[in-house]
């Protein structure tokens, strides 16, 4: 084998395995510049601030079967403590029995108002119906089977008041379901990475995506930026970046919270990665153009980095194959390389790394959630199942945005909500 292309094979190995590691402690250091700037000082999430004139509220809550789930949602929603709301309640054209769950309680309930949408448009047309309709001009948007924290409305709107450039708030999703080792792991990885990874990003600057399932937003910012795109199959990371390019400003308040069902199966977790790597493909493809204009060269760094990640993602499954192929042909018909997957030297650099980011980010989330140290053990099962499921669908991902045709409607998929908890 020529040794140039055993040097260059070295040297792909070599991004493949310190990339994630530079990641990792970026993220670190960015978190932790948040929470010296955000953080520290505040009250308990259950004492907000209290605001001299707080501004009332809209909470929109799009519905597409979700008769199980809803009437739950709903009756968190409505016990905000929070001087003045409403809850309007988006029936997207379900099959199943939301639409009469709806009615029911919109009889009892006179801050809840319900929209009867005749066939289903999709969440982001659900979103947009309801902002339309709404009375305020704060609007909260959860999903249909969330569970809102009662604070949760006074941590978003202080940003609102406080900077007439906000345009969105996003707040910190907390993991319902626990019974599996998937659901445990996943309450470990948005601690690790979602958290950590929003905190770092408006350090740096920008987020990348809002977290659709709670997001108050300003909705003169959103009309001036055509709303949520209904072509997107993650409108929550469509519509973040609209708002960023057109110079608004996009905010991460852990001290919102809201409780969400996610997937405990294989099956559920892989659908619900690719619908999300299809939609940050599809927006990735949508923003390119950002790179030609300097006015929005705030946004390059974040591009950069959903371009060297693709390339880390496909580069990896290249390299596995090379190795798997290796084994199996004669010596010197391809480069000598170590398993990609598991590194033979310096694999303890990178695994020591993933303990001290998960500890890291538990001790942040930590005032948010009590015990979450009983789920550090389970997070070593993550780079081995969601690593692999989260590269897969990326990889899957792009040739079926470039194949896929613009201007689709993108609709529901009801997702898989894992084992159903106790009622909070």
């Amino acid at each position: 084998m020529d040794r140039t292309m055993q040097a260059l094979a070295g040297k792909v190995l070599g991004f493949v395995f310190y990339y994630p590691l530079f990641m990792s402690y970026l993220w670190m250091v960015g978190a932790a510049l948040f929470r010296w700037r955000h953080e520290a000082g505040l009250p308990r999430p259950e004492d907000p601030p209290a605001l001299a004139d707080p501004p009332p509220v809209s909470v929109l809550i799009p519905c597409y079967n979700e008769a199980e789930n809803v009437e739950e949602t709903l009756v968190h929603a409505l016990a905000l403590d929070y001087p003045d709301f409403e809850v309007v309640a988006i029936n997207d054209g379900s099959r199943d029995e939301t639409g009469a769950v709806l009615d029911r309680l919109a009889a009892i309930h006179p801050k809840l108002r319900v929209v009867h949408l005749a066939q289903n448009q999709g969440k982001a047309m659900a979103l947009q119906a309801g902002a339309l309709l709404a009375r305020h001009e704060i609007l909260i948007g959860i999903d249909g089977d969330a569970l809102i924290d009662r604070h949760c409305a006074a941590w978003m709107v202080r940003h609102f008041v406080d900077d007439p450039d906000v345009a969105a708030v996003t707040g910190n999703p907390r993991i319902r379901n626990r019974s599996t080792l998937l659901g445990r792991v996943q309450v470990g990885e948005f601690s690790s990475i979602v958290g950590m990874l929003k905190r770092a990003q408006q350090s740096f600057g920008v987020l990348f995506t809002v977290s659709g399932v709670i997001t108050a937003y300003r909705r003169a910012a959103v009309h001036l930026v055509g709303y949520w795109s209904p072509d997107i199959l993650t409108e929550d990371i469509d519509v973040t970046w609209k708002l960023q390019r057109a110079g608004w400003r996009v905010k991460f308040e852990p001290n919102a919270l809201v409780w969400i069902l996610m997937p405990e199966t294989l099956r559920g977790l892989w659908r619900q990665r690719l619908r999300w790597a299809i939609g940050g493909a599809q927006v990735l493809q949508k923003n390119l153009d950002v790179l030609l204009h300097l006015r929005q060269s705030f946004m390059w760094p974040l591009v950069a980095e959903l371009c060297t990640t693709l390339a880390w993602s496909y580069l990896l499954v290249l390299l596995t194959v090379l190795w798997l192929a290796g084994l199996l042909l004669p010596p010197g018909v391809l480069p000598v390389l170590g398993s990609p997957l598991v590194p033979r030297s310096g694999g303890w650099i990178l695994g020591a790394t993933c303990l001290v980011q998960f500890a890291f980010s538990e001790w942040l989330d930590s005032r948010y959630e009590r015990g979450l140290g009983r789920y550090y053990f389970w997070m070593i099962w993550y780079p081995l199942v969601f690593w692999l499921i989260n590269i897969a669908a990326t990889v899957v991902a792009y040739p079926r945005v470039l194949a896929r045709s613009t201007g689709q409607r993108a609709r529901w998929i009801s997702p898989d909500r894992g084992v159903r908890p106790g009622r909070k």
